[in-house]
């Protein structure tokens, strides 16, 4: 009975993945500007966002795992869009009076992937999830994040992000962000989804209307 119980527990672990998640949103004001702070966060990883809404202008983002200490929150970051100017690796959060939580409705892709492959024609062509330069999206309540970067040198090549849907193999997203091209915000875009064990296989047309067939890796620690 004892390891029925406890296999019971690893295939829910396995089946749905980390269902913990949190959004948060807050404010703050910088020479006039109103800028929007977005808080994605697991069970043990984080992401802030900091963009505008008028004019739409994506400012920065960091994001990496953390762990509680009291009422801290210490994250080793993997990505700083500003590390070129702060250097920062590490950071330490104790003010969050003013978050506000925003969360909607998680989904089956609920968690953190890594981009895995393509498939082109009939070819699936792979890529090793485990190099430092990595691209990851992070699904949380509702809310999406891609980030690209390199764990081992801390530069970005980008992100964006927004508010998404995924139900009856759709998946459709809201851009509220996107670091390479503000003019891409506000823009929806739909896709096929299916999942094949870990892997979340991802087909549509991307921003620039180019076809896709991506694989996404969940990511486990």
């Amino acid at each position: 009975m004892k390891n029925i119980f406890l296999s019971t527990i690893l295939i829910l672990i396995y089946s749905n993945h980390s269902l913990f998640g949190q959004v948060f949103s807050f404010k703050s004001l910088k020479n006039g500007q109103k800028i929007e702070h977005r808080i994605l966060m697991d069970d043990e990883y984080i992401v802030e966002t900091q963009f505008t809404s008028n004019p739409n202008q994506f400012l920065k983002t960091i994001g990496g795992f953390y762990k509680k200490k009291g009422n801290e929150i210490i994250v080793k970051l993997e990505f700083n869009s500003n590390f070129s100017k702060d250097s920062l690796k590490t950071i330490s959060i104790s003010d969050k009076s003013k978050w506000k939580k925003i969360s909607g409705v998680n989904s089956l892709l609920q968690g953190k992937w890594l981009m895995s492959g393509r498939v082109r024609g009939k070819t699936e062509r792979r890529r090793d999830t485990n190099q430092p330069r990595k691209t990851m999206k992070i699904l949380v309540d509702g809310y999406f994040q891609w980030i690209a970067f390199n764990t081992n040198n801390f530069s970005f090549m980008g992100t964006g992000g927004g508010s998404y849907t995924a139900e009856n193999g759709t998946y459709k997203e809201k851009i509220d962000y996107f670091s390479r091209d503000n003019k891409k915000v506000g823009i929806s875009l739909s896709f096929s989804y299916s999942k094949k064990g870990q892997d979340w296989h991802h087909k549509g047309f991307s921003s620039k209307g180019d076809p896709i067939h991506e694989i996404w890796a969940f990511r486990n620690p």
